[in-house]
């Protein structure tokens, strides 16, 4: 993304679109006192988001037992109720269904190619679906400290180790069939991203017309495999993301606030939630509407204006279709390919 004089004066700058994680797979009931149990208290939890300021919303179901739900019909229930009580958020299904242990000592893993393929088959419809590109560790504990994780289910030592040995299986067969079958059922897809090599397997993707769309993304700093907090490495990808691409800053625990700061203040939009953080100030819980209202103050205290529902669906392009490579990289800002023969540095058509 290109930074002019004016680019930082918040008049300028897009406003800002709020994403929620209200969900938590990770957790289990009494490590947050805001963890959704019953369909009423997902819905719930949706609609205060909603209030609060939050536009996105990145969802995962919980059983009654109090673990991630695989079960695709209950998905489909809390879509359809989303549908009807908050309208006009962008419904977002976490790609991974649920990554949590199902036990102590049990791997935290990702599910079967299989059934993260069939999130395409959800009816309703979401407007999005999260997926990762390239098979990386997924080590979320890396990066957290003891306080992080005080009186939680993964301070116990056999989920502690599960998640440390997570790893994000996402190699080509799964997200070139992935990717297709989003776009032959119109749902967007919204990229979880952690490095420059990963964005560029993307571009790549783009210059081949394997992707034409919208370029959606998150920045995911949580470690362990993924991006960390070097303000320097955010600074970067920011400077490499294409100007037309819109992009959403994730990180964990306390350092939620002090990244997402930096990503308004830039321009970007910002995640939170109980998925990524549990704490405000140390020591002291801190519930996903009170992080999402934390994000109104930020944002507020530096002139840029918070995105309504309908604004944040134009600004992550909902609804968008691209019919080739071209018409992709021309939207995304991004320069053509080279003709064959064609020399020195490519520059957009005129």
């Amino acid at each position: 993304m290109h930074f002019h004089d004016d680019s930082l004066l918040p008049e300028n700058q897009e406003k800002l679109v709020i994403q929620v994680a209200p969900y938590g797979p990770e957790w289990l009931p009494g490590d947050a006192d805001d963890l959704p149990l019953t369909m009423d208290e997902h819905v719930q939890a949706a609609v205060d988001c909603y209030n609060a300021g939050a536009t996105v919303l990145h969802i995962h179901v919980r059983e009654l037992d109090g673990k991630g739900s695989k079960r695709l019909s209950m998905f489909n229930e809390l879509i359809g109720r989303l549908r009807e009580a908050v309208p006009d958020m962008v419904l977002q299904i976490g790609g991974s269904i649920s990554f949590a242990p199902e036990g102590e000592g049990s791997d935290a893993n990702w599910l079967s190619y299989d059934s993260r393929h069939m999130l395409a088959e959800l009816d309703p419809k979401p407007d999005q679906v999260t997926i990762a590109i390239n098979t990386s560790q997924m080590n979320i504990v890396e990066i957290m400290t003891d306080d992080d994780l005080e009186g939680t289910s993964i301070a116990k030592p056999d989920y502690y180790r599960a998640y440390r040995d997570m790893y994000l299986e996402a190699g080509p067969e799964f997200y070139l069939e992935h990717l297709k079958r989003l776009q032959e059922k119109g749902i967007q897809a919204h990229f979880q991203l952690a490095t420059l090599a990963q964005l560029e397997t993307v571009e790549r993707l783009i210059r081949k017309g394997v992707y034409t769309g919208p370029l959606t993304l998150n920045y995911v700093a949580i470690g362990g495999g993924f991006a960390g907090r070097h303000p320097a490495d955010l600074i970067e990808f920011i400077r490499r993301v294409p100007d037309g691409a819109t992009l959403t800053i994730e990180s964990s625990m306390r350092a939620v606030a002090p990244m997402n700061a930096v990503g308004i203040a830039l321009g970007a939009h910002v995640r939170v939630g109980n998925e990524d953080n549990l704490w405000g100030k140390k020591g002291e819980r801190m519930s996903s509407v009170a992080q999402v209202e934390q994000m109104v103050k930020i944002s507020e205290a530096l002139g840029r204006d918070i995105a309504t529902g309908a604004e944040a669906k134009k600004i992550y392009h909902i609804g968008e279709y691209y019919d080739s490579a071209d018409e992709t990289l021309a939207r995304l800002g991004m320069v053509p390919n080279r003709r064959p023969g064609q020399r020195g540095f490519m520059l957009r058509d005129v």
